[in-house]
């Protein structure tokens, strides 16, 4: 009887260190991937909950360089969203069954293999390439799909299967949404959110294909983020904002009054509290998009993050404190919606300025907060509604007069 391999961890993860050498700006990525050891996998494979199905007999056969190149290109199939894009562009072509994810997997393989290898990583004789189907290099995979079908040019793709995180189509291997080690949405986001930085952040050349995705793939140019910046920093700097008296430095109208030492008026940086709507209905996508908008914020008020401050609310505030990265903040929440509560505790700490990233479905408190307010509001379908919070087609007011509100997405 063959004895059972067990996984060579020592050569896989030597080969992550070195993917992580040759291409730091994935670090954050690499990292995150969860290894599952499974013989069903025939080489490597991810799902769309960030989990790495690894095969021993593969591991064993490649050298630590080839794994290098085989780890980036899984994690970048996670990174760009292949999953998710696969799905979406399934629905609108009405494609369904595995040769179609075949060939999903097939155009994503040639949207990242042009940048995947080279510069210390090997690229394996048998991965995919566009010149293989006489199509030009740089595409997205949505391009790729819409130039080849499957035939005997693609005969020798046969094998291809690097998951369900590659084409959407989940695997017997699979260990699904409620498995042990997987990612939630809001999670991934934050990855992909930390590598978006470091390429854009990173000096020296990257291939394009880095570029584009960090530039417009991801994180695509919306009118309503430069709005949202531009209402915070309107807000904090309008009269009255950060400014305070002082008895440091007396007000020059103290000459006019012998004996008496008048304070003088300082400006100080403003203070900035951020609430952010946790409840049920408020999406993990649009959570990931809050981390984004509260980065927008530290940079609205001059990069200072010590004057940003973070409240997570549903129908209680949970969570306050100064803001240190943007995507390592705990969200914490999932009931019912009263940002009331988290405006009263916001206003307890002395903001000069508040903004409520939320979906609206709250009620607002009676009386203008004494600071000036912003409120990002994730857009919701309007229907005819009931004036009962309990009932599913409770349609709350908009929001009041003495916010400034600009429409998210």
């Amino acid at each position: 009887m063959t004895p059972t391999r067990t996984l060579d961890e020592e050569k896989l993860f030597a080969a992550r260190l070195y993917a992580v050498h040759c291409r730091p700006y994935l670090a954050t990525a690499l990292f995150a991937l969860k290894v599952v050891e499974s013989r069903q996998v025939p080489t490597m494979a991810v799902d769309r909950h960030w989990r790495c199905y690894v095969s021993p007999a593969f591991v064993d056969s490649r050298s630590v360089e080839e794994l290098a190149g085989i780890w980036v290109h899984e994690v970048s199939h996670l990174i760009r969203d292949h999953h998710g894009r696969g799905d979406r562009f399934a629905a609108r072509h009405e494609l369904s069954g595995p040769g179609e994810r075949l060939r999903m997997n097939i155009a994503a393989d040639c949207e990242i293999n042009d940048d995947v290898f080279g510069d210390g990583l090997v690229c394996p004789d048998d991965a995919v390439q566009p010149a293989a189907l006489r199509l030009p290099p740089g595409q997205l995979m949505e391009d790729y799909l819409r130039q080849f079908r499957l035939g005997p040019h693609t005969g020798a793709f046969a094998w291809l299967d690097c998951g369900s995180g590659a084409d959407g189509l989940e695997r017997a291997w699979d260990l699904g949404a409620g498995g042990a080690h997987g990612l939630t949405a809001h999670e991934q986001d934050a990855v992909r959110f930390r590598v978006t930085q470091s390429i854009t952040g990173h000096p020296g050349s990257l291939p394009q294909g880095w570029r584009r995705w960090a530039e417009e793939v991801f994180h695509p140019p919306q009118p309503w983020r430069d709005l949202l910046g531009a209402a915070v920093r309107s807000a904090v700097s309008c009269p009255g904002v950060g400014e305070d008296y002082t008895y440091g430095r007396p007000a020059r109208r103290s000459a006019g009054v012998p004996k008496v030492v008048l304070p003088s008026l300082r400006r100080r940086p403003p203070k900035v509290v951020v609430i952010v709507d946790t409840s049920a209905s408020v999406s993990d996508a649009e959570l990931g998009s809050a981390l984004l908008e509260i980065t927008a914020i530290v940079r609205a008020v001059g990069g200072r993050r010590d004057l940003v401050s973070v409240l997570s609310c549903d129908a209680a505030a949970h969570v306050t404190g100064p803001l240190c990265q943007a995507e390592g903040i705990p969200l914490v929440g999932g009931g019912g919606t009263d940002l009331r509560e988290g405006f009263a505790k916001a206003v307890r700490t002395r903001p000069d300025v508040v903004v409520a990233l939320t979906d609206g479905q709250t009620p607002w408190p009676d009386a203008a907060p004494p600071c000036r307010t912003v409120v990002g509001l994730f857009p919701r379908p309007r229907s005819s509604g009931t004036d009962d919070e309990d009932d599913p087609d409770y349609v709350p007011d908009i929001p009041p007069d003495w916010a400034r509100v600009v429409t998210i997405g």
